[in-house]
């Protein structure tokens, strides 16, 4: 296993636990006593001037629409470097887990879509159950330690990546608002200039992010969710240079300055500021059944079905084998896991209700939350009881 890949699942233990924590804190807080000091912190302007631009939004935009901003920077990286060098760049390597998370994700948004259908701003959120969330079900599986092989981790984290890919497409098509074409026409010109950069074998870090920058400020006034810029500039470095080492590139260098940043300064931070339910958000399951009973099984049922379903399928049908070491049920418990949706499935919900139905989210994350925690309990379970 590359050195990379096993640092990152052997941190997978601390930032699930970091994960639990920031969000206990919040459903704390927002149903305590100090409710009023959450939400005046959550919503708590913040002003910062950068090269002649000043901003000044809440806590949570800034989370939202910034921090997240670096987290789809990593990911972007974390994808272009398995596609090149790591565990999907070739066809045999990359087909299972890609088909399995296409089954993953066409599944889920099934079933909500079924539960939603008659309910035209509830069916916005149609692809909140779609991810999987690879902070917590990596650190799920390290919990399991050597009850579960190594390479069914490597598995688990080539799916989420290519999941992650599929929802940053989803968000890109259907979560985007209306363009405005003259800041849209100045992203692409930066766009273009992050590539000429990647073509011409361009090494210094501090041109790509300036010019990542620039491209997240005309993203925000295109109507192109912002956040994108960070994974656009992150496929874009380059991982293999022909005149230096992996691990001498713009793209390693990033992702290790970044990578314990995000872990445990963004996520935890993004789950505290997204996870503060009321217990009043209990009582909305009921009141807006079709929607939970969507999102909840959509990640409880709808994940572990596709997921399993399709690498079955691939399997049998000899386009791809069953990983060395593994069997079905062993596939089935990542399957269930992978239900943990979390990260993703409540920043796909600020996308999907932002704009007009505030209270929707409530509902969505509530539903979020214990459809997660089940598929936690329950693939936790499943794989703890594999024999060796």
């Amino acid at each position: 296993m590359k050195g990379h890949l096993r640092q990152f699942i052997q941190s997978g233990t601390a930032s699930g636990i970091l994960l639990i924590l920031s969000t206990l804190l919040a459903l704390v807080l927002a149903n305590s006593s100090a409710q009023g000091i959450y939400r005046t912190l959550v919503y708590c302007p913040i002003g910062i001037t950068l090269a002649g631009w000043h901003w000044q939004h809440s806590l949570l935009w800034w989370v939202n629409d910034g921090f997240m901003t670096l987290f789809f920077l990593l990911v972007g990286v974390e994808i272009k470097r398995e596609l090149q060098i790591g565990a999907l760049s070739t066809r045999q390597q990359a087909l299972l887990p890609a088909l399995a998370a296409l089954g993953g994700m066409l599944f889920p948004a099934l079933i909500y879509y079924g539960f939603n259908a008659n309910d035209p701003i509830a069916r916005a959120g149609w692809a909140i159950p779609i991810a999987t969330d690879i902070a917590f079900s990596l650190g799920m599986l390290a919990l399991l330690g050597k009850r579960v092989p190594p390479v069914l981790k490597i598995f688990l984290l080539a799916l989420a990546i290519v999941d992650d890919l599929g929802a940053i497409i989803i968000i890109t098509l259907f979560y985007s608002h209306t363009i405005a074409w003259l800041p849209f026409s100045l992203s692409l010109a930066l766009l273009l200039g992050l590539i000429l950069l990647n073509r011409y074998q361009v090494t210094h870090l501090s041109l790509y992010l300036l010019l990542g920058t620039m491209l997240w400020k005309s993203l925000l006034h295109s109507g192109i969710h912002a956040s994108l810029a960070g994974f656009a500039i992150g496929l874009i470095l380059p991982v293999k240079l022909a005149h230096v080492s992996v691990k001498s590139g713009p793209a390693h260098r990033l992702e290790q300055a970044l990578h314990p940043w995000i872990t445990y300064g963004v996520l935890p931070l993004f789950a505290f500021t997204n996870a503060g339910v009321t217990l009043q958000g209990f009582s909305s399951v009921l009141s807006k059944l079709t929607l939970s009973l969507g999102v909840a099984l959509g990640l409880l049922i709808g994940k572990p079905l596709g997921i399993f379903s399709f690498s079955w399928l691939a399997i049998k049908l000899r386009w791809a084998q069953l990983p060395t070491g593994v069997r079905f049920y062993e596939l089935f418990g990542v399957s269930v896991l992978c239900g943990i949706g979390f990260t993703m499935s409540l920043y796909i919900t600020t996308l999907a209700f932002e704009s007009q139905a505030l209270v929707y989210i409530d509902y969505a994350r509530v539903a979020i939350l214990l459809g997660s925690t089940l598929a936690a309990v329950i693939g936790y379970a499943l794989l703890r009881r594999r024999r060796h």
